[in-house]
């Protein structure tokens, strides 16, 4: 399950977090730096009001990376009762010697490393922090006015990131400007976290106050728990392709035609010996039939994002040299079928650099017919 953290900065702005549906109160003051920390006192006063209703996290601030600098703040923050303590692991100094130097405080609260994606982040420390007793690690944005997230890493190595903290038995989270439009394409990559401040503010961005109801639109985009046994109104499927039972299908089911069309990207694909040594363009499109939820489309919950298309486009050609357009087309109508709402897509690839012209193939799959052949459905993040 991803949980929603709410990066607030005062009791009165967690307590806005907390009737909008944060999972996690996180505690920082956005005017003084990426992680910017608030004063112990006021820690201590939102751990009071929070009162165990959430869990509470807090920055320990924008830190030189030296050991008794850090150690001296990871312990002031950790003696004011939070549940986690997030320390940034910024450029310069010796970040080693200072996630060495926390081994004996991870036992007293749970740490949170936090690497920057615009900042060449050392992920080869993972195995390190795990080693130290850190309980999770987050992949954030330095400079919040320098893009989002997704600018910096694509969902490959986002993918790559969640993965090596699940295999080491540790929390991964997801932070840094994101956006309402980014979560569906994060869900699927199945973070503990997704980390919010800007989107939840009203205007003047990330260091103007929390908004009531942007805080709920953000919720309203992240199943909760009991979603997948319909506990609640929106259909959840709609956002991550994992966890939910199928809708049921039948040739008078009312579907939504998605599609993506004029794709083009650098692919290794093709048999002969010269195609495997550079990328070649290959065009793409994907039309997918989608079974319409019985809400009017009003916000991101409503609908079936194309950039799941595009997103698993890209991550099945990030896999490694393919040597067929077909395999291409059918892993890639596999992933879109893997989601429960879709029912059918139709696939185009096309070679644009043959010599022979425009070539390729063109595949249509139904969800019944894949049953009925007993096909295995791949998973949207396969790696095959």
């Amino acid at each position: 399950m991803t949980r929603m953290l709410a990066s607030v900065n005062s009791p009165e702005e967690a307590e806005i977090a907390l009737t909008g549906g944060a999972d996690i109160v996180d505690l920082k003051d956005p005017t003084r730096g990426a992680l910017g920390a608030v004063t112990p006192e006021v820690i201590r006063t939102t751990v009071r009001a929070v009162r165990g209703r959430r869990l509470v996290s807090a920055v320990a601030g924008d830190l030189p990376m030296q050991p008794d600098v850090v150690a001296a703040a990871v312990r002031e923050i950790a003696a004011t009762g939070v549940d986690y303590v997030k320390l940034g692991i910024f450029p310069g100094g010796d970040a080693a010697a200072c996630i060495n130097e926390l081994a004996g405080l991870a036992v007293r609260v749970k740490l949170i490393a936090v690497f920057f994606a615009d900042a060449s982040p050392d992920l080869s420390l993972l195995p390190m922090l795990k080693r130290s007793g850190f309980a999770g690690a987050m992949i954030d944005t330095q400079g919040k006015t320098a893009g989002r997230l997704l600018d910096h890493f694509d969902l490959s190595r986002l993918r790559g990131f969640v993965e090596d903290c699940h295999a080491i038995g540790m929390i991964a989270g997801l932070a840094g400007s994101l956006e309402p439009p980014d979560i569906p394409r994060l869900l699927v990559l199945a973070p503990d976290l997704l980390g919010f401040r800007g989107a939840l503010c009203g205007p003047g961005g990330r260091t103007a106050g929390l908004d009531l109801g942007r805080v709920q639109a953000v919720r309203g985009l992240i199943p909760p728990e009991g979603a997948e046994a319909g506990a609640c109104d929106v259909d959840y499927r709609l956002l991550a392709a994992r966890g939910y039972t199928p809708a049921p299908t039948g040739d008078d089911v009312p579907v939504d035609l998605v599609f993506v069309d004029d794709l083009v990207l650098p692919v290794f694909i093709g048999t002969y010996a010269r195609e495997r040594d550079a990328p070649q363009k290959v065009r793409f499109a994907v039309t997918a039939s989608v079974m319409r939820t019985s809400r009017t489309a009003e916000d991101m919950r409503d609908v079936f994002s194309y950039d799941l298309i595009t997103d698993g486009i890209r991550m099945l050609i990030a896999s490694g040299h393919i040597p067929l357009v077909e395999t291409l087309a059918e892993r890639i109508a596999a992933m879109v079928l893997n989601h429960p709402r879709v029912t059918k897509v139709v696939v185009r690839v096309q070679k644009l650099e043959t010599g022979s012209g425009t070539v390729g193939v063109e595949i249509e799959r139904t969800r019944a017919a894949a049953r009925t052949m007993d096909r295995p459905v791949v998973p949207l993040l396969s790696k095959s």
